[in-house]
């Protein structure tokens, strides 16, 4: 055995206070690594379980199982940069352009579920699901409290709701996403808001005051003088793929199935589909200051 190789094992465990003679031995007794074990492939392939016969059922879980995977990887990336006290635009701009990549792969892998399923059978086992929603999807909401700021996250027609110092519960209180659950001229909430608020408001609160002054766009204002020009249009890319041009292919995918046959159904979850999917609607950015006047007039009217 190479002896610096040795040594170097020795040194990094003494290093840990640890002893390397029993991390020596313990190989010994260590099984070697599988492809199988070591990326779960058992667990992972018996996650798919369908609450109706329909077949194309699986399909569906198996598309959405591997869409929140795609928004892991985009997260990971996020958490490496908001979580990095330094900000140096070449390690920046190169994880960018993975979350460009990841998203690029959520945009296309919408194929799989307009051309992929029987209209008939997923309009069939659809209501079995109810009121379960993509909505529900807690990773996206990590993703953009990482992204942005609380006040880039509120609709310009709900902003006049907030107070004069708004606290991240205020913020929360008025939210895009919760006029898709939540209607307020009437107070009242449908079911798959109150879960969903239920289980992980309390986090997305959290995580919204542990970022705050730190997500991707403070970052990009405290910058001194001009983004680098690859940095400024990667950054554009990402906001006009995540916000415009992913819901609008999901809009035109739920549309394949929701308006087939002459007739609008509506979401499991309850929402007003159109609007709420709709990026003219939402007019959602992670990064304002990069966008002209007329470019944020025209927002969701182009891709």
């Amino acid at each position: 055995m190479d002896q610096k190789l040795l040594q170097q094992l020795e040194e990094k465990y003494r290093q840990l206070g640890e002893n390397p003679e029993a991390y020596l031995k313990g190989l010994l007794e260590a099984k070697p690594i599988t492809y199988w074990d070591y990326v779960e492939l058992e667990t992972l392939l018996s996650l798919q379980r369908p609450r109706t016969e329909y077949k194309d059922e699986t399909i569906f879980i198996m598309y959405h199982q591997i869409t929140e995977l795609t928004l892991k990887l985009i997260l990971h990336e996020l958490e490496q940069i908001t979580g990095d006290t330094a900000f140096d635009p070449t390690k920046i701009i190169q994880k960018i352009r993975r979350i460009i990549r990841y998203t690029d792969m959520l945009i296309t892998s919408y194929d799989v579920m307009r051309e992929g399923m029987d209209c008939d059978d997923y309009n069939a086992f659809r209501m079995a699901l109810t009121p379960a929603s993509g909505f529900q999807s807690v990773q996206f909401r990590y993703i953009e409290l990482h992204c942005t700021p609380l006040l880039n996250l509120v609709n310009e027609n709900d902003k006049s709701e907030l107070p004069q110092n708004p606290t991240a519960e205020d913020y929360f209180r008025n939210i895009y996403w919760r006029n898709a659950g939540y209607d307020r001229k009437t107070g009242n909430t449908k079911l798959t808001l109150r879960l969903f608020e239920e289980k992980y408001l309390n986090k997305l609160i959290s995580l919204a005051k542990g970022l705050e002054g730190n997500t991707l766009q403070d970052k990009l204002i405290k910058i001194k003088g001009s983004l680098p020009e690859n940095l400024r249009l990667a950054l554009r890319d990402f906001d006009r793929l995540y916000n415009i041009k992913w819901p609008l292919v999901h809009l035109r995918t739920a549309g394949h199935y929701l308006d087939s046959k002459g007739t609008t159904k509506a979401a499991t979850g309850g929402s007003k589909w159109k609007r709420y999917l709709h990026p003219q609607y939402q007019q959602r950015r992670f990064f304002p200051n990069l966008w002209s006047a007329e470019e944020k007039a025209n927002w969701g009217t182009y891709i």
